[in-house]
């Protein structure tokens, strides 16, 4: 296993789940990825869902980012991710060669087989197929991005063949991990994922560490590893006032914890917090707990959400703040523009 990885990159994710209107939504969150960029982060990362409102509120991240990407400079925005079975891949590629174009090469192009399979059929389609999908339509994307003739005998216009090498792929497998690597792409940790029955006490690095070997083992030499570990991470100035909004948002996401023991066992706030693996408290605190991912010192990328917890959004903000001025430094990130915030 390999040691935390030096000169990490930071960045923010957001499910935009604040618990207002659609429209306010997206106002709060792009008022979250400004701050995070006055605060020196490196990337902004965004869910696509359709539909269920509270799992994410989001089903057009391109053109969410088109608004985005005007009204910041340098922080790179990512998708986080694009559900690319339940796209038309060409339309895809037209849209994000347009806006890494007029964001001046700033996206990331996070891709995943996801999405909830109750929502394929409004889209024609049987969430069964969705590994196919994914595999034929990514392979499509990438072929118009770089100038490949498309079946008609056409090509893209405009190309954008630099999108190819910004490829990021979610997995909560170790052959997902093995598959990105093998092409080169980076690889998505997310910030939880289901135990088995076998292991109910694992800890979330016991289950990402054999993707991040997979992943590094199958990368071609002289590739650099690109690994984001999303996390969930609150900092506040005061712990016990954070815990009560945890009591709130992760009582919501109880019902989301079916088949583990802890679903029906879970007795207090901090039973929650670990089933969700929740980084919450003051910088130190929240240092303390971090510095026991061992998954995530091997990141490249720590990104960070507030959800399960979904606080108030000045309480987003704080959390912003902290992490760029206490705990991000404690694992070797630095800002490369820190502007006053």
């Amino acid at each position: 296993m390999t040691q935390m990885q030096h000169g990490k990159r930071l960045g923010f994710f957001t499910r935009l789940l604040d618990r207002v209107p659609a429209a306010e939504r997206y106002r709060l969150a792009t008022e979250q990825i400004i701050h995070a960029e006055r605060c020196g982060f490196d990337s902004a990362w965004i869910a696509q869902h359709h539909f269920h409102e509270m799992e994410g509120g989001l089903p057009a991240p391109l053109v969410f980012f088109g608004h985005v990407g005007a009204r910041t400079s340098r922080i790179r925005l990512g998708t986080g991710i694009i559900t690319l079975p339940m796209e038309l891949p060409i339309r895809v590629a037209e849209d994000t060669a347009v806006l890494d174009m007029m964001c001046d090469g700033r996206l990331d192009v996070g891709v995943g087989p996801g999405g909830n399979p109750a929502a394929f059929p409004s889209f024609g389609l049987d969430s069964a197929d969705r590994g196919r999908l994914f595999n034929e339509n990514l392979a499509i994307l990438r072929n118009a991005w770089t100038g490949g003739r498309l079946v008609g005998g056409d090509t893209l216009y405009p190309t954008r063949p630099e999108l190819d090498a910004r490829v990021w792929q979610a997995t909560f497998s170790v052959e997902g991990g093995r598959r990105a690597g093998a092409v080169g792409d980076g690889v998505m940790l997310s910030r939880t994922q289901p135990r088995t029955a076998e292991a109910p006490d694992a800890s979330l690095s016991d289950i990402q560490n054999p993707i991040i070997d997979a992943y590094l083992a199958a990368l071609p030499a002289g590739v650099a590893p690109r690994i984001v570990a999303s996390r969930s991470v609150i900092v506040a100035d005061d712990r016990e006032e954070m815990l009560r909004f945890a009591t709130i948002g992760l009582e919501r996401m109880r019902g989301k914890l079916d088949g583990r023991e802890i679903a029906s066992t879970a007795t207090t706030v901090h039973d929650l917090i670990r089933a969700f693996d929740v980084h919450i408290g003051t910088p130190d605190e929240v240092i303390a707990s971090l510095k026991t991912d061992t998954a995530m010192l091997r990141a490249t990328d720590l990104v960070v959400q507030v959800h399960s917890v979904d606080p108030p959004h000045p309480y987003i903000l704080r959390s912003i703040e902290l992490m760029a001025e206490h705990v991000a430094p404690a694992f070797g990130w630095s800002p490369a523009t820190l502007q006053a915030a």
